[in-house]
């Protein structure tokens, strides 16, 4: 009975990692200790279809070993020679932007719910602006808020590396 290709790749698109590793040992006769699906899926595919349809003739395994054989193999990669400095095409600058990495943009909104009241906050190229003030720092907002020294960036939940 001939083997049905595209069922079973369907089969093994539904398989689990587990399974298809099983699958690949019936099919090759030795485990794979990989644990990638897709790989597994190509390389039993492959297998199936090499059993179902043949493998290389006997003539086409001669040739490809002539070729080879008669081939300048390269054990490393050739080297590229550098170019000059003048004919490099490409510009290489860094940006430099004068602005705390844990703010978001100029422009952005912080918002935080304190004491059932929603804080609103808009971040301005130079300070802050609540309800129609402009202050310098967010622990200033904190401060006016809740009447208590907080840090600002704790406050609004503005963490290191954050860009919220």
């Amino acid at each position: 009975m001939p083997l049905n290709i595209a069922k079973e790749i369907a089969a093994l698109n539904r398989m689990t990692v587990r399974e298809l590793r099983q699958k690949h040992l019936e099919v090759f006769g030795d485990a794979n200790r990989s644990r990638h699906k897709e790989y597994l899926i190509k390389r039993i595919a492959w297998r199936l279809q090499a059993n179902a349809e043949g493998t290389l003739s006997e003539r086409a395994r001669k040739r490809a070993a002539e070729l080879a054989d008669d081939s300048n193999l390269r054990t490393t990669a050739p080297r590229r020679p550098k170019a000059p400095a003048e004919a490099s095409q490409t510009v290489e600058r860094s940006i430099h932007v004068d602005h705390d990495h844990r703010l978001p943009m100029p422009g952005s909104q912080l918002r935080r719910e304190y004491k059932g009241e929603t804080i609103v906050v808009n971040v301005l190229r130079n300070g802050f602006e609540y309800e129609g003030e402009v202050y310098r720092s967010l622990s200033a907002i904190a401060r006016q808020i809740t009447g208590s020294h907080w840090n600002g960036y704790n406050f609004f939940g503005l963490k290191k590396g954050d860009r919220s």
